[in-house]
């Protein structure tokens, strides 16, 4: 009997495991394709349109608080609409946003489509965080696995715009940045139209109507750690790839640096769920982001194919593995029915931190003239937030899992 019931209970932890890898075919698309491969398409945009960096980074601050913004009305319309079909519009409206960017240089026209396609990545990628941090709650012991398995998603959108882009660009020559944001808009939608044939039980949360629930001043720590985090990676993930096609790297390195970038998210839940699921209060954000900001000076020292390689694939497992801590903690913390308030409230706080930090990065850039400086920043901010995730303590008699 009990070798049937361990095996019913593994079936389970697949089939499980296996709607949660589904769930993140949306922030593939509208995290890792909609949000971020804009890095991969900026060096040729700018060249093209004649921008300088600070116009570069004002479109992902625009896009930034678009995620902003979509994070702040997250917990209420789910509480409505119901999570999956959250998922789903949220994820339709990216694929719309990457279509329509295929259609304009202009500015203006352009910062509208990235503040719907901010909106509806965040939308989507809360709404689906929520539905996998209720799937990973029938499994108590791979908790912290299963949950991970969600934030591979941005991955995978980062793997496979980073093999199809660069080459692409390259292959069709300089100002067809537009067709790279149709292809890309292509992949986009075949992982929505994927993400909306598939059959996922979520019904509507109900989440608190009551703010102080959720003790701000009490988890003020982590959020302000994960603000500054906000702050310091997106330089990396916004100039990156332009800092090594500078730096006179061909389009097959800079497909296979953000390829490695998007592979190293994917290989996270086996490389920190241990770690998440030990480490209590903010320790495990503090010692994922201090992994962040050692990788992301690395190019800094030294910009061998080496060195830009394991910067990359480091990076990106640590980078996503960041977003599952402070939902674990969320989830430690707090009781089901708080859960998506919570994220959205950590959400919130990276989505301020997402729009200050191009725009100054950009500015920063532009002021010394070299993108060298403006990495460097985001490497002193990230240390600020190393510091303050280790000030955050668990909530008193508040373990839910």
């Amino acid at each position: 009997m009990n070798q049937a019931m361990g095996a019913g209970g593994t079936r389970d932890l697949w089939r499980d495991a296996a709607t949660i890898v589904v769930l993140a075919l949306a922030p593939a698309a509208g995290v890792g394709i909609a949000r971020f491969a804009y890095a991969l398409v900026l060096p040729d945009m700018r060249a093209s349109l004649g921008w300088s960096y600070a116009t570069a980074g004002f479109l992902n601050t625009v896009n930034a608080a678009g995620y902003l913004a979509g994070a702040m009305i997250a917990a209420s319309t789910i509480r409505r609409v119901g999570a999956f079909a959250i998922l789903v519009w949220g994820s339709v409206a990216c694929v719309a946003a990457l279509a329509a960017s295929a259609l304009t240089g202009n500015i203006i026209l352009l910062s509208v489509v990235r503040l719907v396609a901010g909106i509806g990545a965040a939308v989507a990628f809360i709404a689906g965080a929520v539905i996998a941090t209720q799937i990973s709650q029938r499994h108590p012991a791979r908790a912290s696995f299963l949950l991970s398995l969600y934030y591979i998603g941005p991955g995978i959108g980062i793997l496979l715009s980073g093999i199809v882009t660069p080459l692409l660009l390259e292959y069709l020559g300089p100002g067809t940045w537009w067709i790279a944001w149709a292809v890309l808009a292509a992949l986009a939608a075949v992982l929505t139209l994927a993400l909306g044939l598939s059959r996922v039980d979520a019904s509507p949360s109900d989440g608190p109507r009551d703010a102080d629930r959720l003790q701000l001043i009490a988890i003020s720590p982590v959020l302000i750690s994960y603000l500054l985090f906000g702050v310091g990676y997106i330089a990396y993930m916004t100039f990156m790839v332009a800092y090594v096609k500078e730096g006179g790297g061909s389009a097959t390195l800079q497909s296979a640096f953000w390829s490695l970038v998007g592979f190293g998210g994917m290989i996270a839940p086996w490389l920190w769920s241990r770690l998440i699921a030990t480490l209590m209060g903010g320790r495990a954000v503090a010692v994922l982001i201090a992994v962040t900001l050692l990788t992301a000076i690395l190019p800094l020292w030294s910009a061998t194919p080496i060195a830009l390689s394991t910067s990359a694939t480091i990076f990106g497992s640590a980078f996503f593995a960041v977003v599952t801590a402070t939902t674990a903690f969320v989830r430690r913390n707090y009781p089901p029915a708080v859960w998506p308030k919570g994220i959205a409230l950590m959400t919130v706080a990276f989505g301020i931190g997402q729009t200050i930090g191009p725009v100054l990065t950009g500015a920063i850039t532009d002021f010394g003239g070299s993108l060298s400086l403006g990495l460097a920043l985001s490497a002193v901010v990230l240390a600020t937030a190393v510091v303050a995730a280790f000030c955050q303590r668990d909530l008193p008699h508040t373990d839910w899992r």
